[in-house]
């Protein structure tokens, strides 16, 4: 494997225009994220396909050098060629921090090899060993990479993450075409971006204990976890630097009236009643104020026994399914999913998945929908 260092606009430019008629590129990132909100790029990797030979230099794209990274966000749109990521969802958080653009078409090959029946949630370097009988080093795995000069070690580490990535796209993408499997990989592709920055604010439902509520309350809490969100985002902080879940629950039922019972009924740190009390105060002053038909709907009861039965049955059909389809069930209905379809089946307004869509409605979710159907008759 060999590797280079792309330090400049004008590098990055000409890489990219010696590669302008590549089918296929493989892409990962370093990043950081130990005291941010977004994730901060350090170091972008590619592998570019071209003919049925397999290259083996990884172009390590240095975006704290990069001040046009233009020429990158048009390759990552270009639908004329196709990204290969590994488990690709905050490297896809990454460019669109970045670049303000997402990959597509995209084909992800830990959903790849989930899909094929070879495992779920496989790692780089479990893949790699399982396809290629290879075993990566791990030595930068903690590494520091916004440091600069990027070291030997960290380059050679940073580029088998991309020139491995290449032959193990090839055997699943062969596999998946014998299969009949690409165009689901490629739809989980197009779900994982078209998802990304369309959550609902609700964030307030994170919090465990938020059922117990009453409607005023739960109004307090998510207008409080929504301020919360705006401050971590514009601050690029972690939501608890900013006051954490404990505390948002406590200020929805404690409803403090001066910064005093901010620290002695809530419980935030004295920083925190510094920077934000007022704010706070205020923001809760505004929620009494709220009528009582604008209240949130109180928040459903966790599953009861009988309901616990209907999902345990249902992972069941799941794994039948599965069977039947080759491939590992939990790739066909994340766990969280199973609680919406039963509320769903009981008649509540619930906000449907993107993933619910697609090859999954016709070959997973209708059979579903059937059997709770049949079940509650």
């Amino acid at each position: 494997m060999r590797w280079q260092l792309i330090e400049s606009d004008e590098a990055l430019q000409q890489l990219l225009e010696e590669h302008d008629s590549c089918e296929v590129v493989i892409i990962d990132t370093e990043f950081m994220r130990r005291n941010t909100f977004y994730p901060d790029v350090a170091l972008v990797q590619v592998c570019f396909v071209q003919g049925a030979s397999d290259s083996d230099v990884a172009w390590l794209i240095d975006p704290l050098c990069i001040d046009n990274p233009a020429p990158l966000a048009e390759l990552l749109s270009n639908p004329a060629v196709l990204k290969v990521l590994h488990s690709a969802s905050e490297d896809l958080e990454v460019f669109q921090r970045w670049l303000q653009v997402l990959p597509q078409p995209l084909f992800d090959t830990q959903r790849a090899a989930a899909l094929l029946n070879r495992g779920f949630g496989l790692g780089y370097r479990a893949l790699v060993a399982d396809i290629c009988a290879i075993d990566l080093p791990k030595g930068e795995t903690q590494s520091n990479w916004l440091q600069r000069p990027l070291t030997a070690s960290q380059c050679e580490y940073a580029g088998l993450d991309v020139t491995w990535l290449l032959p193990v796209w090839r055997e699943l993408h062969e596999q998946c075409e014998r299969e009949d499997k690409l165009h689901w990989v490629l739809a989980d592709g197009r779900d994982a971006t078209s998802a990304l920055g369309t959550e609902v604010e609700d964030f307030h439902r994170r919090i465990k204990t938020a059922w117990k509520l009453d409607r005023r309350q739960l109004g307090v809490l998510a207008a409080v976890c929504r301020w919360r969100e705006k401050m971590a985002r514009s601050r690029n902080k972690p939501r608890s630097w900013i006051i954490d879940d404990a505390a948002c629950l406590q200020l929805a039922q404690s409803d403090p009236q001066t910064t005093a019972q901010l620290g002695d009924q809530v419980g935030l740190p004295a920083p925190a009643v510094r920077r934000y009390g007022e704010e706070l105060l205020e923001l809760l002053a505004t929620q009494r104020k709220v009528p009582e038909e604008e209240l949130p709907p109180s928040l459903p009861r966790p599953l009861d026994a009988a309901q616990r039965g209907q999902v345990k049955a249902l992972k069941s059909q799941v794994r039948a399914i599965a069977d039947n389809l080759v491939v590992a069930p939990e790739i066909l209905v994340p766990g969280k999913d199973y609680e919406l379809l039963l509320r769903e089946a009981a008649g509540e307004n619930i906000q449907r998945p993107a993933h619910w869509h697609g090859w999954r409605e016709s070959a997973v979710l209708s059979l579903l929908r059937t059997a709770l159907t049949g079940a509650g008759s």
